[in-house]
């Protein structure tokens, strides 16, 4: 039995319990250990001699299936085409979203300066009205004050663009 075997076979019940205990899905842990060892036995020779074998197969397992499961989130979840419906292959339309994201963007561009600085330190940066007073050199109260007419002034902005573009159509009559 080569050195190679010697080291590896021992390990792979351990790597397959591991393997399980992070995708938590039996045939996808097996598909792992196999990628595991396949990189292991490909990569044999860059390993250092003097290094523990176990630390280095547990990296490689443990970095695989981060790999994966980053891969699996930009995907999304999969689904047998046979099993799937329609609702299930179906996304809402993200176009409203990102015009209404600019929309808020641009209204929030035409806040007066103080109250933009505290509406996006409080409610985009996520700080507390004292670490914001802070920032500002000013005293909580105007922070709080700020605050409030920065909210109200946002959503009359949005209201009044809302009622602005409802009004005048973008269509063209072709005929």
């Amino acid at each position: 039995m080569s050195d190679m075997a010697r080291l590896i076979e021992p390990l792979i019940p351990a790597l397959r319990r591991y393997a399980r205990a992070l995708v938590r899905d039996a045939a996808a842990a097996d598909d792992l250990v196999q990628d595991c060892l396949e990189r292991t036995i490909s990569r044999w020779n860059q390993r250092r001699d003097d290094g523990d074998t176990r630390a280095w197969m547990f990296t490689i397992l443990h970095n695989l299936a981060i790999n994966r499961l980053r891969q699996k989130s930009r995907r999304g979840h999969h689904i047998q085409l046979d099993d799937a419906d329609d609702s299930a292959m179906a996304e809402p339309a993200a176009q409203e979203d990102g015009i209404r994201q600019t929309d808020i963007m641009a209204a929030v561009n035409r806040l007066p300066e103080d109250q933009r600085s505290v509406l996006l330190l409080v409610s985009v940066e996520e700080l507390s009205y004292a670490d914001a007073a802070r920032v500002l050199d000013v005293p909580v109260g105007t922070v709080m004050s700020r605050l409030a007419r920065a909210r109200e002034r946002l959503r009359r902005m949005m209201q009044d663009d809302h009622l602005a573009m409802t009004s005048r159509s973008h269509l063209r009559s072709v005929k």
